[in-house]
């Protein structure tokens, strides 16, 4: 036998060993330095197809979320000025006990609401289409609507907000189950209304 016939046969079962073995390794994800039996690197880098979590997580951001603040800049009241925040609490205890009032007497319809309001003096606030304030500090409307079982729905209520300077506002709703009247600072995007989740 010439020595060439013995050659053939080598590359052959080469190229059934090499076959044989990728099968085997199908689904393995490695890093590209990792081998079975091998120690693993000093730099602990991971493979760059399972990317970890962000290393940045701003500072207070509650359960560590990156960009947890910077994403719900939106629903961050402003600063009052002490003196404003003053007004807007006096203000606050002049609305309380008429929502209480309307509460128990279970009226809490915007209509039923705005009329009570505005016998306390306050005057409608009233808005070009560009957003231009002309005019009034009360705002009343009805519930904003949610999301229950398979779809939205609007609540029997009322949400109420009232400017008493540009940095304060008293925003309050009434509603079946109960009513609500705190002071806040505007939001960014909604004015004295507290803006809704899933901006």
């Amino acid at each position: 036998m010439s020595t060439s016939r013995l050659a053939r046969p080598a590359p052959l079962a080469a190229l059934a060993f090499a076959f044989v073995a990728a099968l085997g390794a199908c689904g393995d994800l490695r890093a590209p330095d990792s081998r079975p039996g091998a120690a693993p690197s000093a730099s602990g880098a991971s493979s760059p197809s399972a990317p970890g979590a962000s290393p940045y997580v701003e500072p207070g951001a509650g359960d560590g979320a990156p960009h947890h603040d910077e994403n719900n800049a939106y629903r961050r009241e402003g600063d009052m000025a002490p003196a404003h925040e003053k007004d807007a609490r006096r203000e606050a205890d002049r609305i309380r006990p008429v929502l209480k009032r309307l509460w128990e007497e279970r009226e809490w319809d915007p209509a039923t609401v705005r009329a009570a309001l505005l016998r306390l003096g306050y005057e409608e606030e009233r808005v070009t289409k560009g957003g231009k304030r002309l005019g009034g500090t009360l705002t009343v409307t009805g519930m904003l609507a949610r999301w229950k079982d398979d779809g939205y729905v609007t609540p029997e209520g009322t949400r109420v907000a009232l400017r008493v300077h540009d940095d304060a506002c008293v925003s309050a709703f009434v509603q079946k189950s109960n009513f609500e009247v705190r002071t806040n600072g505007p939001y960014p995007e909604t004015g004295c209304f507290e803006p809704p989740y899933g901006h």
